[in-house]
């Protein structure tokens, strides 16, 4: 079957250069390379596009019949009345698999509690650790599923998904697998990372757990393939560089690679430390110097903001996201989906950046695209992009401009989302 998007608004292609490479510094402010105007319509076959070009050729060539049928001889017309199409959105930090409920913790932030003091009076990660450990799998799949379903309303067709509320083998583990069901089960395209070391349980020393990530988790992991990469909570108060160093190497001796939580709350030197180990990405980076920042950009290790948890833990949204463009440094932005930041919208993301950062929305959504499918897919099937010959990832918006898939907080701006040329989302929006 063929899908023929006719009378296509703006087109956010955003396909220039390798598009297997991130984007950053002036290439980010180049719209004419980046954005096909309005007129254009898009030939879809199977699961990729086969033709971007203006749309009276492709009627043309390939439906002459239209407007008189919509659909003839396998071949399918929908017409988007000048709506935009942009790439869809790929989520590369969330926290997909919990249970439990942490709503109490926003009064107790209110009242003057850190971060630090909610965890060490029971709160935080421990908490949830607590609740997923004792909740039925099937359970856990079924929320899971929910929240995908609330990202693909959202635009997203590609999410990276971590551990880390398990913390002993039998519960990660469990995460994992709920993780592969998950993905079987929707339409979104889901990637494993293993976040044994998010926290260290109350019930042996760190230096046992520690021993028991390198020697009993991380062998079982890579023995049931259940994760692409490794994550560590590299912070003050967590893991230090030196155990994460331990960490990331041991996993490297198993065919894993690595994308860190680093320099959320303090400047701890992590993002250079990202750099050093190879990392694909340095993730938060609020805090990190700017040595580390270049070191990572040298290193291609790319930073990913998320700045829907500062907003949600009520701390100024401080990211130095404009100087990222003036220097060249390549850049993502992802939800931080969890317990305590349950955003799955990466529009929302988006809106944070144009309404409280002053970036420029086609900047922010290369930032939601390509940049974050760079660091999620490797050298297979480039993602984040729409290019002849690539895969149909898309979302049809609202309005005529590619703009506007920021400018909607609250709701969703994607009237239509296709993965691999599938439609499995439509909105009545606006």
């Amino acid at each position: 079957m063929a899908t023929i998007l006719f009378n296509c608004g703006e087109i956010a292609h955003l396909s220039t250069g390798d598009d297997q490479y991130p984007l950053s510094g002036r290439h980010l402010m180049e719209r004419e390379n980046l954005v096909h105007s309005d007129g254009m319509g898009i030939l879809i076959e199977g699961a990729r596009i086969e033709k971007i070009r203006p749309m009276g050729e492709i009627i043309d060539e390939y439906a002459p019949w239209y407007p008189a049928q919509t659909e003839s001889n396998g071949t399918k017309v929908i017409d988007l009345n000048g709506m935009s199409v942009v790439p869809g959105f790929v989520d590369c930090h969330t926290h997909l698999v919990w249970s439990g409920d942490r709503s109490n913790e926003l009064s107790m932030r209110l009242s003057g509690n850190s971060y630090k003091d909610i965890s060490n009076s029971g709160g935080g990660i421990l908490r949830t650790v607590h609740e997923t450990r004792s909740c039925p799998q099937r359970k856990l799949v079924e929320a899971g599923i929910r929240r995908v379903e609330s990202a693909q309303n959202n635009g997203t067709t590609s999410l990276e998904a971590k551990s880390g509320y398990g913390l002993d083998v039998e519960s990660e583990v469990k995460i994992l697998e709920c993780v592969s069901l998950i993905d079987r089960s929707t339409y979104c395209e889901i990637k494993p990372t293993w976040l044994g070391a998010h926290d260290f349980p109350r019930e042996i020393s760190k230096d046992e757990y520690i021993e028991q990530l390198i020697s009993d988790q991380l062998p079982v992991i890579s023995e049931l393939s259940l994760a692409k990469w490794v994550d560590v909570f590299c912070e003050e108060g967590w893991y230090t560089n030196e155990q994460t160093e331990e960490i990331v190497n041991a996993a490297k001796s198993y065919g894993l690679g690595s994308r860190l939580h680093v320099d959320e709350f303090v400047d701890s030197g992590g993002l250079a430390l990202a750099a050093e180990l190879g990392s694909e990405s340095g993730d938060h980076v609020a805090c990190s110097n700017i040595d580390s920042r270049i070191k990572a950009a040298e290193a291609g290790t790319v930073q990913t903001f998320l700045p829907g948890t500062p907003y949600v833990l009520g701390k100024k949204i401080d990211l130095p996201i404009r100087q990222c463009i003036e220097e060249d440094w390549p850049f993502s932005i992802a939800t931080d989906f969890n317990p305590n930041c349950p955003i799955t919208s990466l529009p929302m993301i988006g809106s944070i950046l144009s309404h409280r950062l002053g970036v420029d929305p086609i900047v922010g959504l290369i930032a939601a695209t390509r940049n974050p499918a760079s660091t999620m897919f490797d050298n297979e099937e480039v993602r984040g992009v729409l290019s002849e010959g690539g895969l149909a990832d898309l979302n049809v918006l609202w309005s005529s401009s590619a703009d506007s898939w920021c400018q909607t907080p609250g709701s969703t701006p994607v009237s239509i989302t296709m993965k691999n040329g599938d439609i499995v989302n439509s909105n009545i929006v606006y």
